[in-house]
């Protein structure tokens, strides 16, 4: 199957550079796979859409302030990192720009007087040594938050909280679980008083959910590996909804790699684990029976993702729609449900 296949012409326009004035009050399109009926709503208008029953699997995952701006001693030159994985107290896997430029040896002073230095390299990445121990509390401080590149500005100190599900508890996403994005504490109550369950894991969203797929069919990509934790009480809930015949509706794509990565022989598998998965036309779904998502980036994995699971045709024609009527696009813009 041809990448080319799933693209898409968006007016730059449309790009969603920062949140709406108020978290929650973003627009909705919903789709009907069987009837492919499509509605143009608001997120607030969630618990009147959905059935008492049905099971929402948020993603909890909280992102680091990752992105550290810091100076060359020697030549006084901007350098900047996203720190990836924390390898030691002082260790970092990190993303380097001008990675060419960034050789071992290379060290790096940060606005605090913290200093690394790069000590080896991981394919296309970089080993920082930091000369002090660098953890969440220290990024919280001194790191910003890493915002997609499609976003043409700085960070601002609204995006540390907009940036944030509601919900956000285990730190470790260099990106944040989009779709989490459009939840209000109220919006969640009042969904429970539906009647709607739900249900949080966690997935640390990594830098590959930014890449489009390269190769000319979709086939021969390589999947970037994440990786997901699934409690008992999370794990209960799934497994019980499925066998009492109500909806499991994953919140973002990332819920949906870890569901589906997870199941096995009927049942979630409890603890931490790591997925791959790469979803796309003709995938079987094994646990959802929707998806409450963002509009995705051209010729990326998760627009093949949410083609796989209404139809490529479905889709690319609701975004068109969706283009039509001025809905914005990626991290920041408004939302779909597929049911």
């Amino acid at each position: 199957m041809k990448t080319s296949n799933f693209s898409f012409d968006l007016p730059e326009r449309l790009i969603a550079q920062r949140p709406v004035a108020k978290r929650g009050a973003s627009r909705l399109m919903t789709l009907d796979r069987a009837s492919h009926e499509r509605r143009l709503l608001h997120v607030a208008d969630l618990p009147d859409i959905l059935d008492a029953g049905d099971l929402l699997v948020f993603n909890n995952s909280r992102v680091r302030k990752a992105r550290l701006l810091g100076t060359s001693p020697n030549t006084g030159a901007r350098v900047e990192f996203l720190l990836l994985k924390r390898l030691g107290e002082y260790t970092w896997q990190a993303m380097a720009s001008r990675s060419k430029r960034r050789r071992i040896g290379s060290r790096c002073l940060f606005a605090d007087g913290t200093q690394a230095e790069i000590t080896g390299l991981d394919g296309e990445y970089r080993i920082l040594c930091f000369d002090a121990p660098v953890d969440d509390a220290w990024l919280d401080i001194h790191g910003h938050i890493p915002l997609p590149p499609y976003i043409k500005r700085p960070d601002a100190p609204e995006d540390g909280d907009r940036y944030q599900t509601v919900y956000a508890k285990s730190a470790g996403s260099a990106a944040a679980p989009t779709a989490g994005l459009h939840f209000t504490e109220t919006l969640l109550a009042r969904l429970t008083e539906r009647g709607v369950e739900t249900a949080f894991i966690t997935l640390h969203v990594g830098l590959g959910t930014f890449l489009p797929v390269r190769t000319d069919h979709i086939e021969d990509h390589t999947m970037h590996e994440e990786v997901f934790s699934i409690d008992e009480k999370a794990a209960s809930a799934v497994e019980r909804a499925k066998a009492e015949g109500r909806r499991v509706i994953a919140v973002g794509t990332t819920s949906v790699r870890a569901l589906e990565s997870a199941w096995t022989d009927g049942r979630l598998a409890r603890g931490d684990g790591a997925t791959a998965i790469f979803i796309y036309p003709g995938y079987e779904f094994k646990v959802i029976e929707g998806i409450f998502t963002n509009f995705h980036t051209p010729e990326s994995t998760l627009l093949m993702l949410v083609s796989a699971f209404a139809g490529r045709d479905f889709i690319l024609d609701s975004y068109c729609e969706a283009i039509r009527h001025e809905f914005r696009f990626f991290s920041y813009g408004d939302a779909m449900l597929i049911l």
